[in-house]
């Protein structure tokens, strides 16, 4: 039989050896000092709670959490209610709207292996496959990949003197790439956003460019912007298709050079990357 929220707080109670008037006092501390009557719980609401009859206001399940050292956002759960669900809803309502996003994530505690050290052969100038220049693999919460598939997903890093797609993709992008979009698309678009880019692998390294294929040849095509000629390379000895850009991290306002030359420092000395 499925234990209800009621029952779940009741038995961490009775764990902690905690008492109905315990919780009676403590929580009228906590609503004295945070000077919202609603997170009071008399004896008689606590029973209401327990017995499942009451289902307890977002103040009174703050201050039973508080008193028991419960997750709120778990406590939320029990009871139906799943803070990371808004995410389903968000471009169902009102979508032309513009508007701020949280990016919170509650209530994921599994760890899960990524790279937090990269080899010291690393050069961020030059585009490199993200995934092949680690040389550390540690552990982090999950919520910090929400989004991402490892398991799908590949990722890239823009070089620092790499100016292919500027601007559409700055240097010091973060790309996403999806290996099984490893065909060349060659069909109409309406502007440059629409238009496929590909992560392509060279002898001497990594690009990232629109593609075209002209019979053996594969071409390389830079952003208008960039200046950059367009390149041809044959196929499939001189170049391969890693995969289609699917997302993309950058910078929209340069950095601060000696804020980022503190965190280099900082991590070079805790040994995170070197």
């Amino acid at each position: 039989m499925k234990t209800t929220p009621g029952q779940y707080l009741n038995e961490v109670r009775e764990r902690l050896n905690i008492s109905v008037r315990d919780v009676q006092e403590a929580s009228a501390v906590i609503a004295s000092e945070e000077g919202q009557r609603g997170f009071y719980i008399s004896p008689g609401h606590l029973s209401r709670i327990e017995n499942g009859s009451s289902i307890p206001s977002s103040f009174k399940l703050f201050a039973l959490c508080a008193v028991y050292g419960l997750d709120f956002h778990d406590a939320l759960r029990r009871y139906g209610i799943d803070g990371n669900r808004t995410r389903l809803y968000r471009d169902r309502f009102l979508p032309a709207v513009t508007r701020p996003a949280s990016s919170e994530i509650y209530g994921f505690d599994e760890k899960v292996w990524v790279p937090v050290r990269l080899d010291p052969s690393f050069r961020w100038e030059t585009t490199q496959l993200v995934n092949r220049i680690v040389a550390l693999w540690g552990e982090i919460p999950a919520s910090f990949l929400v989004g991402c598939n490892p398991r799908r997903h590949t990722y890239g890093f823009v070089g620092l003197a790499d100016k292919t797609m500027l601007p559409l993709i700055r240097p010091g992008s973060l790309i996403m790439i999806d290996p099984e979009r490893r065909r060349i698309i060659d069909q109409p678009y309406q502007n440059e956003f629409e238009r496929p880019i590909y992560f392509v692998e060279l002898r001497d390294g990594y690009r990232c460019a629109w593609c075209q294929i002209a019979g053996s040849k594969l071409l390389l095509i830079p952003h208008p912007i960039s200046g950059l000629p367009v390149q041809t390379f044959n196929l499939p000895t001189d170049a391969g298709i890693v995969g289609q850009v699917v997302g993309v991290a950058m910078r929209l306002v340069p950095a601060d050079v000696t804020n980022e030359e503190r965190a280099s420092k900082l991590l070079a000395r805790s040994g995170v990357v070197k």
